[in-house]
């Protein structure tokens, strides 16, 4: 079902190295220059590890990736700035490469109705705009998508999804504010299949991960789901603002807990150095990046690819 995504490999490694230039700038492009300015002492480590955490790396992540390094250099006898520089690109690859990477965002599960998405996460991140942006994907390669407006909390919340699916072209299923977000998933779910919708994108309210009512409500729309389609959703993608760094965590495992999320649309990574939160939330979480926003428009967007991601972020400034 997403398979397309990485139909147009040249425009997803230009979208990527868009969205990580502002972390590579400011940080992550330093990392060749450091290595080769001399010998591999505990100047070069300790200026590596500034850099790693700076980025919001995290500091546990950081120093294992440190220490992890040193071990390479002295098992292989690295002597070189960029013998080590490799070193430690394969390195961050392999530690944030799923062990199936083909299928992780490619998921080619059989349906009997619409393939469903359920988007979570708190207000603000751009949830409603990263949906926007796979109806519009997803729309381009010929498939018929309806979205569903469950977000029933905040004011004027469906009247900005039906904006942006007239935009796109496509359907909203609404009900009035205030009203059973369960319901509206109930309703849209059963358009969907009756409109022959391929796709399924099912908008909840922004919710601080902390209010437990409002995340008991969130599992209470997947169990609808669940029951209408036992396979149902097919994918919970959970959408974080990249600007807010290592505070995204604590969110994320909130929401991962509550509704055991299968993936994360990392939002606004093309407003923030502090790129390093895509390797703090791999160690952290083990629930697989699968887009990242590379901009506002409906086109800026890219599947994550791992190789795409580590080479453009470490890509050295000339």
């Amino acid at each position: 079902m997403l398979r397309f995504f990485k139909q147009n490999r040249n425009k997803n490694i230009e979208h990527t190295q868009d969205a990580v230039k502002p972390s590579r700038d400011r940080w992550f492009g330093k990392i060749l220059n450091v290595l080769q300015s001399s010998k591999l002492d505990n100047s070069v480590w300790e200026e590596l590890e500034e850099i790693l955490i700076s980025s919001d790396v995290g500091v546990e992540t950081s120093l294992r990736l440190i220490e992890e390094l040193k071990n390479t250099v002295k098992e292989k006898g690295l002597e070189t700035g960029e013998d080590v520089f490799a070193s430690l690109k394969e390195s961050l690859v392999a530690g944030m490469e799923p062990e199936n990477a083909e299928s992780v965002w490619m998921d080619e599960t059989e349906v009997s109705g619409p393939y469903v998405i359920l988007m979570v996460g708190v207000n603000g991140v751009g949830k409603t705009t990263s949906i926007a942006k796979l109806a519009h994907h997803f729309t381009q390669e010929g498939k018929k998508v309806i979205l569903g407006a469950a977000d029933t909390f905040r004011a004027a919340a469906a009247e900005q999804l039906e904006i942006l699916g007239g935009q796109i072209g496509v359907d909203v299923i609404r009900h009035e504010a205030g009203g059973d977000p369960g319901a509206v998933a109930f309703d849209a779910y059963q358009a969907s299949k009756a409109r022959g919708a391929d796709v399924l994108i099912i908008d909840t309210a922004g919710r601080l991960h902390t209010k437990s009512n409002l995340m008991e409500e969130l599992r209470k729309v997947h169990r609808v789901l669940t029951r209408l389609e036992p396979q149902a959703p097919h994918q919970v993608i959970l959408t974080l603002d990249a600007t807010t760094g290592l505070n995204g965590l604590a969110q994320a495992k909130s929401f991962k807990d509550a509704v055991n999320c299968t993936g994360i649309f990392l939002a606004k990574l093309d407003g923030t150095a502090r790129g390093g939160i895509v390797l703090a939330i791999k160690q952290e979480l083990q629930v697989p990046i699968l887009f990242i926003g590379t901009g506002e428009g409906v086109n800026d967007l890219a599947p994550f690819d791992t190789r795409d991601f580590v080479e453009s972020l470490l890509a050295p400034i000339p």
